[in-house]
C-alpha cells in the first residue's frame, strides 16, 4: 500500500541503540564474576578475538553513558550477565556486579535515557551447564530465581525488560556456535533445551508482574519472514514451513502459550517433540507479554524441496545465511536484494513485512531490539570514521518502520545494533556495528578510545527529530 505521506512517529518513541554485555563489556574475571559459556568458549574463527576484554565496557562505562547521552539517546538496550550477578548461576549474589549494573542504570536515568534490560544474552553459567545446562528443569528455577534477583535490586529502576535474546537462533545454531549450552548436554535435544528456555521465559515473565507492577516485558527473537521463491504453491509451503519453524513457534508459545501446529508436526516428523509434564500447559498459558521485541537484519527466501540430498541440513555458522533442510524447503538466494560485505542480504521493504506480518499476528506493540550493519570502519588521517554506508542502510530500514506505522503497525522504539563497537560472534572486532568506534584491533588492545563516527552525528539529528527528516 503507498501514501501520500509518510505518519510521524510516536511522541516517547524510544529512539535507542542496543549490546550485550559479553560483546561489549570485557573484565570478563573480575570482580568475581563466573565463568559462562562463551568466556571458556575457544573455538574463535582464525584471526579473530575472545570477549575477555571485548569494548572494555566495564572500565569505561562512565564514559560510554556520557556518550549515549551526547548522542541523545531515549533508551538503551543491553544485557545484564547471568555470572556477574550470580557466578555459579544458583548462589549468592556478587556484590560488587550488583553494584556495576546499579552503576550503569544509574548513569543512564541520570542522562534521561531508559534502561531496557535482556535478562539473556546467549551467558549461561558454566556452573550450570556442568549439571544439565538448558536440558534440566533445574536450570529452568535457576533462572526464576535469577530474575527474581534482577526484579528486586533493579526492578524500581527499569520499565522495560526482555526475557531471551534470540532463543530461536540458539535453537537452530546453538549447537554450531556453543552457544545453547556449549558443547555440553548434547545428548539432549535441542526442542527439549527450549522447552524448558520458554518455561523459564513463562515464569519470568509472571514474576514479574508480581514483583514489579506496572513494569512491561516481552521476549526478544531474532525474525526473519521467509519468501516463497515463486508463486508455485510448493515454494509457498515450503515457505510458510520455515516460517513456522523459525519464526512463529517461537512467538506462539511466548504470545498464547501454546505451540504452533506446522511446527508441531515439523517435531513430530523429525521425532524432536519436547517433553511436557503437567502443569507446564498452564504455565505458559499465564505469561502474557506486554510487546513483543524482535532483531531484524534481513528476509530469507525458499523454494520447495527437489529430493533427497538436494538441500544441506541446517547446522552451520552464520544465522543470517541460511541454508536448507532435507523434506522441508531449499535456502534461495533473493536477486532482488543487495549483500553487504559479510553476505547478508539486504532488505529494508521486508523489514516492513516482518513488521506488518508481527503485528498482524500478535496484536502487541512492537521494539526493534537489533537492526544494523556491520562493516569494516577505516580510520581517517584526521582521525574522522565516514561510515556513510550505515547511514544509508539505517536511513532505508527506519523509512520502512515508518511506513509500516502507516499500514497500522504499533511500533514503540527502534535500538539499533549498536551502540557502540563490539566483538561480534563471527569475525570480532573488525566486524563493527557502532556508533561510537572503539580503538582495539583483533589482539592489539591499542588504546581503547572512543571516537565518534559519521553516523552518530546522523543519528542524533534523526532523534532529535523525532525522525527523518
Amino acid at each position: 500500500m503507498k501514501y501520500a505521506a509518510r505518519k510521524p512517529f510516536p511522541e516517547g518513541f524510544l529512539w535507542g541503540a542496543s549490546t550485550s554485555g559479553y560483546q561489549v563489556e570485557g573484565a570478563w574475571d573480575e570482580d568475581g564474576k563466573g565463568k559462562s559459556i562463551v568466556d571458556v568458549r575457544t573455538d574463535f574463527p582464525h584471526g579473530t578475538t575472545d570477549y575477555t576484554v571485548a569494548a572494555d565496557h566495564y572500565h569505561h562505562v562512565d564514559e560510554d553513558v556520557a556518550l549515549f547521552g551526547e548522542l541523545c539517546l531515549k533508551a538503551y538496550r543491553f544485557s545484564i550477565q547471568w555470572t556477574r550477578i550470580v557466578p555459579d548461576g544458583d548462589g549468592e549474589l556478587s556484590a560488587k556486579g550488583v553494584a556495576f549494573y546499579h552503576r550503569l542504570i544509574d548513569g543512564l536515568i541520570a542522562q534521561g535515557i531508559e534502561p531496557i534490560v535482556t535478562m539473556y544474552h546467549f551467558d549461561l553459567p558454566q556452573a550450570l551447564a556442568e549439571k544439565g545446562g538448558w536440558g534440566s528443569r533445574a536450570t529452568v528455577d535457576a533462572f526464576v530465581r535469577y530474575a527474581e534477583e534482577l526484579y528486586r535490586e533493579f526492578g524500581p529502576k527499569v520499565a522495560y525488560w526482555l526475557t531471551i535474546n534470540e532463543q530461536n537462533m540458539m535453537v537452530l545454531y546453538g549447537s554450531a556456535l556453543d552457544i545453547l549450552d556449549g558443547p555440553l548436554n548434547r545428548e539432549v535435544s535441542a526442542y527439549q533445551k527450549n522447552h524448558h528456555m520458554l518455561l523459564a521465559q513463562a515464569r519470568a515473565m509472571s514474576r514479574l508482574r508480581e514483583m514489579v507492577p506496572g513494569a512491561k516485558i516481552g521476549p526478544a527473537p531474532n525474525i526473519a519472514y521467509v519468501y516463497p521463491e515463486s508463486c508455485k504453491p510448493d515454494d509457498v509451503v515450503a515457505a510458510s514451513d520455515f516460517n513456522a519453524i523459525r519464526n512463529w513457534l517461537y512467538l506462539d508459545v511466548a504470545v498464547h502459550g501454546r505451540y504452533h501446529p506446522i511446527a508441531w508436526a515439523y517435531l513430530e516428523a523429525r521425532g524432536l517433540t519436547p517433553t511436557i509434564e503437567p502443569g507446564d500447559a498452564q504455565i505458559l498459558a499465564a505469561a502474557k507479554p506486554d510487546f513483543i521485541g524482535f532483531n531484524y537484519y534481513a528476509t530469507h527466501t525458499a523454494a520447495a524441496p527437489c529430493g533427497a540430498g538436494d538441500e544441506a541440513a541446517i547446522e552451520g555458522g552464520d544465522p543470517q545465511i541460511f541454508m536448507g533442510e532435507p523434506g522441508i524447503f531449499r535456502a534461495i538466494a533473493n536477486p532482488h536484494l543487495k549483500k553487504n560485505a559479510f553476505g547478508w542480504e539486504i532488505d529494508p521493504v521486508g523489514f516492513r513485512i516482518t513488521l506488518r506480518e508481527i503485528y498482524e499476528r500478535y496484536h502487541l506493540p512492537l521494539l526493534v531490539t537489533e537492526n544494523g550493519l556491520g562493516a569494516f570502519d577505516e580510520v581517517a588521517p584526521d582521525g574522522s570514521i565516514h561510515d556513510d554506508y550505515r547511514i544509508e542502510y539505517l536511513r532505508a530500514h527506519i523509512e520502512q518502520m515508518q511506513w509500516a506505522i502507516a499500514d497500522g503497525v504499533e511500533v514503540m522504539g527502534y535500538c539499533p545494533w549498536s551502540a557502540i563497537d563490539l566483538v561480534s560472534t563471527h569475525h570480532g572486532i573488525s566486524k563493527r556495528y557502532g556508533f561510537v568506534y572503539v580503538d582495539r584491533g583483533e589482539h592489539d588492545l591499542r588504546t581503547l578510545g572512543r571516537s565518534k563516527k559519521d553516523s552518530f552525528f546522523w543519528y542524533r539529528r534523526l532523534i532529535e527529530a523525532n525522525g527523518l527528516v
